[in-house]
C-alpha cells in the first residue's frame, strides 16, 4: 500500500531530476523525494498562483500516482509519450475510478507538463495529444427548503455548542459559504453592524458577502461572553485560535472536518436521510435563491465562483421552478392547463 503523503509544504521535497522515485513500498513514515520538476510545480502552484494547501496536497498525490506508474514501466519523468498517458487512463478506469477522480489526476499531470516544458525543465509535453476524460455533469444535491430551515433551526438551545452549531449553520445556508471558508473567518473578517461578512476563496481571494438577519442574530449570540466567551481559554496555544470565530470545545479554530461534523450530526438528530455533502448547504443556498428569483450573476459573486459556467449549473435544478413560473404566467400555457392542449405549449 502507498505511503500517504504529508501535508504539502512548499521546498520540503527535493529529489533527483531523473523523474524515478522510490517504491511505494517503502518503511511506514517513509516518503520518496519528487523528482525536482514537480517539487518546483508544486512550489509554483502554493507561491505563484496561491493554491490552497489541500489543493497542492491533492495535486502532490495526484502526481505521485503518475510517477508509480512510469516507475512500473521502467520510466523517468521526462521519458513518458502519450501512449503511456493513454495507458495509464486506460488502467486508472480498469481500476474502478470514478471518471471525476481520473479527470482530476489528468488535469494535475497536464498542469505539470506544461510548466515544465514553459519553465524548459523538459522538452515536450506528453499529454498535449490526449484528450482529457470527460466528465458527466452531475447535479448539485440540495435539500428542500422546509428540511434547510428545520436543520438551521435545531440547535435550538442555550448552551455555547447550540449557539456555536446555530451560527455555523446560518453562515453556511444563509451566504452559501464553503465550509473552509467559514472555519478559516477570523474576527476581523465579522462586521454585525454592517451586516457583512468578509471570505476568503480559492486562491486566497477575497469577497464581501451580506448577511441576513438570522445570520447577524446567531452570530452576535455565539460571538458573546455566552457563546464563544465560554470557550476561550486563558491563555491561547496559538495567535490563530484567538481570531477564530468558531472554536472546538478546546479553545482551538475549529476545523473543516469538525465542522463538517456539526452537519452531520444535526442532520442524523433530525432523521434527514438525504445525500449529504460538505457543500450541501452551499448548494441549496444557491438554488433556493433562483427558485426565489436572483440573478445568476448575483449567484455568482455571493458563492465566489470564477466562471459564470460554474453558477449556471444550479439553474438546471430548478427546472420545476422554471416550469412552474412558465405554468403561471405565460398565456399560452395557462391556455394549455386549461384545455388540455400540449399542443399550446410548444
Amino acid at each position: 500500500m502507498a505511503v500517504a503523503d504529508q501535508p504539502f509544504v512548499a521546498g520540503r521535497h527535493r529529489g533527483a531530476a531523473s523523474g524515478r522515485t522510490g517504491s511505494d513500498s517503502e518503511p511506514a513514515g517513509k516518503i520518496a523525494p519528487l523528482p525536482v520538476e514537480m517539487d518546483e510545480f508544486l512550489v509554483w502552484l502554493a507561491v505563484e498562483r496561491g493554491r490552497a494547501t489541500s489543493t497542492v496536497a491533492a495535486y502532490q498525490r495526484d502526481l505521485r500516482a503518475w510517477l508509480a506508474f512510469l516507475e512500473d514501466q521502467g520510466l523517468g519523468l521526462g521519458d513518458a509519450g502519450a501512449g503511456d498517458v493513454a495507458a495509464w487512463l486506460a488502467q486508472l478506469r480498469a481500476d474502478g475510478l470514478a471518471a471525476s477522480t481520473v479527470a482530476r489526476r489528468v488535469v494535475a499531470v497536464r498542469g505539470l507538463y506544461r510548466f515544465c516544458v514553459a519553465e524548459r525543465l523538459l522538452d515536450h509535453d506528453p499529454t498535449a495529444e490526449v484528450d482529457q476524460p470527460r466528465v458527466p455533469a452531475g447535479l448539485p444535491k440540495a435539500l428542500d427548503e422546509a428540511t434547510v430551515i428545520a436543520l438551521v433551526e435545531s440547535p435550538s438551545g442555550a448552551t455555547p455548542a447550540d449557539r456555536r452549531d446555530r451560527a455555523l449553520l446560518e453562515v453556511l445556508y444563509g451566504t452559501g459559504a464553503r465550509i473552509s471558508e467559514a472555519v478559516g473567518m477570523s474576527l476581523g473578517d465579522v462586521d454585525l453592524a454592517g451586516a457583512t461578512l468578509r471570505l476568503f476563496g480559492k486562491g486566497a481571494k477575497e469577497r464581501i458577502v451580506p448577511l441576513g438577519g438570522a445570520a447577524v442574530a446567531a452570530l452576535g449570540d455565539w460571538l458573546g461572553p455566552a457563546g464563544r466567551g465560554q470557550w476561550e481559554p486563558e491563555s491561547w496555544s496559538r495567535r490563530d485560535d484567538a481570531e477564530a470565530v468558531f472554536l472546538n470545545r478546546r479553545g482551538g479554530r475549529l476545523s473543516r472536518q469538525g465542522a463538517w461534523g456539526v452537519v452531520k450530526a444535526r442532520a442524523a438528530a433530525l432523521g434527514i436521510t438525504q445525500h449529504l455533502s460538505p457543500h450541501v448547504l452551499r448548494h441549496s443556498c444557491a438554488t433556493h435563491m433562483l427558485d426565489h428569483g436572483a440573478d445568476v450573476r448575483s449567484v455568482q459573486e455571493l458563492l465566489g465562483h470564477a466562471s459564470i459556467g460554474t453558477t449556471q449549473v444550479y439553474t438546471r435544478v430548478s427546472a420545476a421552478h422554471l416550469r412552474a413560473t412558465y405554468a403561471r404566467s405565460h398565456p399560452r400555457a395557462a391556455h394549455a392547463v386549461a384545455s388540455g392542449d400540449d399542443a399550446s405549449v410548444r
